[in-house]
């Protein structure tokens, strides 16, 4: 083994044995970190693209994440907006076709056409497959990608989301042992939905994950479901805290590595976001919701 790989190694697997990384040391690793970049959903957002980019960057977004726009009248839409509000763009893959055949189809044409679109795009987020596939089902999604990516020079990333082929911590671990190339979009908040738990009991498979994670999403769940209503109450502390410590990691083992890492706010509208009965009125905003998880997530990881 090369000796910069070595030590890159030895960094990765003494960051992920600090169990309980101190903030100021995780401060003093990151400082300034220039290659952290955040990203806004436009999931549960009513308007065009082109308000949705423009409140995006009044709030301090470097780029949104959004599905990949099937109609070239979008395409063209989400282009001008972006060019007009100088955003980054992430885009989301996947289908729900429930036949395997099918759903693989749907997928590689949108990842072909996301991956030779006019605009880069930073990274490919993947819905992938389904849990109930085959494992040799959803390997056929794993290694299309992993051969787009070679050929595009694009980030893909297959997200850790219930239903998907990544739907809990295990059946991940298991992917990854096959595939050394596999990246990860980091949604850690489903496996504590899919296992009733904070991952207490499943240290050796999140530490998996973490080492091969590029892009987080920063949503706060709990054991009886993938959304707290609010990650400011005080009520949810101990799940707040459980998911700021394997951020932390991630962004350290990047920083570490001197790599980009990419974060999307993404507390999602009702049904995601709880409501009050017979009334529908959601209990928190949405936006501002997320817009505290950029901003406290940003003095976190740059504060000097």
């Amino acid at each position: 083994m090369k000796r910069r790989n070595f030590l890159k190694s030895t960094t990765a697997s003494a960051l992920l044995a600090n169990t309980s990384l101190n903030q100021s040391k995780l401060t003093n690793m990151i400082k300034d970190n220039p290659k952290l970049l955040f990203f806004q959903t436009n999931w549960g957002y009513e308007g065009n693209v082109d308000s949705f980019c423009a409140a995006a960057k009044k709030e301090g977004y470097d780029g949104i994440e959004l599905w990949w726009p099937g109609t070239i009248s979008e395409q063209n839409e989400l282009a001008l907006a972006l060019k007009k509000h100088s955003l980054k763009i992430g885009f989301l893959c996947g289908d729900g076709n429930k036949n395997p055949i099918e759903n693989l189809k749907s997928f590689k044409q949108q990842i072909d056409a996301a991956t030779s679109w006019s605009i880069k795009p930073i990274y490919i987020n993947c819905h992938a497959g389904k849990d109930y596939f085959s494992t040799e089902d959803n390997q056929k999604f794993i290694d299309y990608t992993s051969e787009v990516a070679k050929k595009s020079n694009i980030n893909i990333y297959h997200e850790t989301h219930r239903g998907k082929i990544l739907f809990a911590a295990h059946i991940t671990k298991q992917f990854l042992d096959k595939n050394p190339s596999l990246r990860l979009t980091l949604d850690i908040s489903h496996w504590c939905n899919v296992h009733e738990s904070l991952l207490e009991d499943q240290k050796e498979n999140v530490e998996a994950a973490l080492l091969k994670t590029e892009h987080i999403h920063a949503r706060v769940g709990h054991e009886e479901g993938p959304q707290v209503n609010d990650p400011r109450a005080p009520e949810w502390k101990r799940s707040f805290d459980a998911h700021l410590a394997w951020w932390d990691k991630v962004v350290a083992l990047k920083t570490a590595k001197d790599e980009t890492i990419t974060i999307l706010t993404e507390f999602g509208p009702p049904s995601y976001l709880q409501t009050l009965p017979f009334t529908n009125m959601p209990v928190a905003d949405q936006w501002g919701i997320n817009v505290f998880m950029m901003k406290f997530l940003k003095e976190r990881y740059t504060k000097k």
